[in-house]
């Protein structure tokens, strides 16, 4: 059982908010040595698994790529579009990408979104370009709200999205543990069970950025109202 302190020591490095990457060191770390491991060892299994896993490295090939199109005016082209739509809103924007992402993902297309290739780039540009363009300048505040929602969105659609697709590790890897309980699932089966709570997912989301336009237009009543006292 003296290994399991290894998930004691990830939880409370998470719950403390340290940096996750020695979050992880250290919990396999412990794990590792307290199964008798030499830590030269642990280090090197976590090696082969990370180079055995060399695609996490393609975001190191579109951070660059980002880079050069945000410094041509990737951001202020995607802000200045999405402001010139009648009717569009910081919220409907959001919903409609968070319907996206799911349908995306649940059809395997995975790379299509995330945080580096079209939520710091694309979409939270937007989504802040049609809360300004209806409510006026915003304080910091309210635009990293506003970012943090657009990252919470992609974050959802995919997660609940992803299972859908009976081809994800994710629907691979529990066919293979409830296997090895002697429970015997085909894949279609568990991606037909994810679809409800994709549905839920969407629901609930939905109705959390449905409100968002409200508590956007407060927020900016609220600061505008500020500036006004501290002018007086």
């Amino acid at each position: 059982m003296l290994p399991l302190i290894g998930i004691a020591v990830l939880t409370i490095g998470f719950t403390v908010r340290l940096n996750p990457l020695a979050v992880i060191v250290a919990a396999a770390l412990t794990s590792g040595v307290l199964a008798g491991m030499a830590p030269l060892a642990v280090i090197a299994h976590l090696g082969k698994a990370f180079n055995d896993s060399r695609y996490v490295t393609l975001a190191f090939v579109a951070l660059p790529v980002i880079g050069l199109l945000e410094r041509h005016g990737l951001q202020a082209r995607a802000r200045t579009r999405i402001a010139q739509l009648a009717g569009a809103t910081t919220g409907r924007l959001l919903i409609l990408y968070l319907a996206l992402r799911q349908i995306t993902c649940a059809l395997g297309l995975l790379a299509l979104g995330g945080p580096v290739q079209m939520v710091r780039p694309v979409l939270a540009p937007m989504a802040e370009g049609v809360a300004q363009a209806r409510l006026g300048s915003l304080p910091p505040p309210v635009l990293r709200l506003i970012r943090a929602h657009a990252a919470a969105t992609d974050n959802v659609g995919q997660m609940f999205g992803e299972d859908i697709f009976i081809a994800l590790a994710s629907i691979l890897l529990i066919k293979g543990v409830l296997h090895q309980e002697g429970v015997d699932v085909a894949p279609l089966q568990l991606s037909m069970w994810a679809i409800p709570s994709a549905i839920a997912a969407f629901l609930i989301h939905g109705a959390r950025l449905s409100r968002l336009d409200k508590r956007l237009a407060r927020l900016a009543a609220e600061s505008a109202d500020a500036e006004r006292q501290a002018g007086e």
